[in-house]
């Protein structure tokens, strides 16, 4: 750890300014948060004043962008209850089940083999539009250990098409194709980040809202089995044993803490206060990723990760527009 104090102290420094800015009424009438504002943030630093930043800091900064980020993760479950999830029921599973499987297996398709990009990079992209956004894609590159480049380029996506869906989903409720309570379900189940969902739910109704955090939060709890099966895969590819897959253990906690949340045992102060202590070290996590982000590397993967998370994008509007239609038929 001695080596990490001072890269570490770097990113707490700009992850707390990004915290405080982004609670700034300005900040939130437009929705901007404190991970995407740190990752911009990261960015600049990274790229324009990389030359400054002494080699010292480095240690520290690659651990905040891994290891930091998988404590974040396990402690994103003090958002989630099982009750929560059952109370949504059958429909909001399926919703997220379709939605989620189709649009990984077509965005990896489509990235591979039409696209002929990168896999890294069409696995970081197309989980980052299936499950829960960015904290998917840094939870995936924790397993897939993929270049820092390719993480905020799906990041980027993420924060791209999300951003649009804010104000693209309240336009389309208007045209009354479902009820408030399957809307959010819809919204649930096909819209990137949670903070997206919120914002998106919120400006169609407070029951269309509570309903799309719970099928998000759903969304975000099928990580774990995406990322043990992601490191069976990796571990079969490069010829390891059975033995020694490596275990997604961040994320087996992360279960482990929604079922302690959903035992109503930790006290609301407490539980508060982890889930802003959260916010902060994602933040600091996504400060640490911009900074190691090179934007020469991205330029060098051209437009077609724009397209292909677009295409998703497109697919998440009108697929899961016909998937949750047939469920509130039914």
């Amino acid at each position: 750890m001695k080596k990490n104090v001072l890269g570490i102290i770097f990113c707490a420094v700009f992850a707390l300014a990004a915290y405080i800015t982004c609670k700034c009424d300005f900040c939130t009438s437009i929705n901007l948060n404190s991970l995407t504002f740190a990752i911009i943030i990261g960015m600049v630093i990274g790229n324009v004043f990389n030359k400054f930043i002494p080699d010292k800091f480095r240690d520290g900064i690659t651990f905040s962008s891994k290891r930091i980020l998988r404590f974040a993760i396990v402690l994103y479950g003090f958002r989630i209850t099982f009750q929560q999830i059952f109370a949504v029921g059958l429909d909001g599973l399926f919703a997220d089940i379709l939605m989620l499987t189709t649009t990984y297996l077509f965005g990896y398709y489509l990235g591979t083999r039409v696209f002929k990009l990168d896999k890294d990079l069409c696995m970081l992209t197309a989980i980052g539009s299936s499950i829960c956004g960015a904290a998917a894609v840094l939870g995936t590159d924790a397993v897939l250990k993929a270049k820092s480049h390719k993480v905020s380029l799906a990041v980027a996506t993420v924060v791209l098409f999300g951003t649009i869906s804010m104000f693209l989903y309240p336009f389309i409720a208007q045209l009354g194709f479902l009820s408030p309570e399957y809307f959010g379900v819809y919204i649930g189940s096909t819209v990137h980040e949670v903070a997206q969902v919120v914002a998106a739910g919120s400006a169609v109704s407070p029951v269309t809202m509570d309903t799309a955090v719970i099928v998000k939060l759903t969304r975000v709890m099928m990580l774990v089995p995406y990322l043990f099966l992601l490191g069976m895969y990796l571990a079969k590819k490069s010829g390891t044993k059975r033995e020694k897959i490596p275990m997604p253990w961040f994320a087996i906690l992360f279960v482990a803490v929604c079922g302690l949340n959903s035992l109503n045992i930790v006290p609301e102060f407490i539980r508060s206060f982890l889930i802003e202590f959260d916010v902060f070290l994602l933040t600091m996590a996504m400060f640490a990723l911009g900074v190691e982000t090179n934007f020469e590397k991205i330029k060098g993967l051209g437009w077609k990760p724009i397209l292909l998370a677009g295409i998703m994008f497109i697919w998440l509007v009108f697929g899961g527009m016909a998937v949750n239609k047939v469920l509130y038929v039914l």
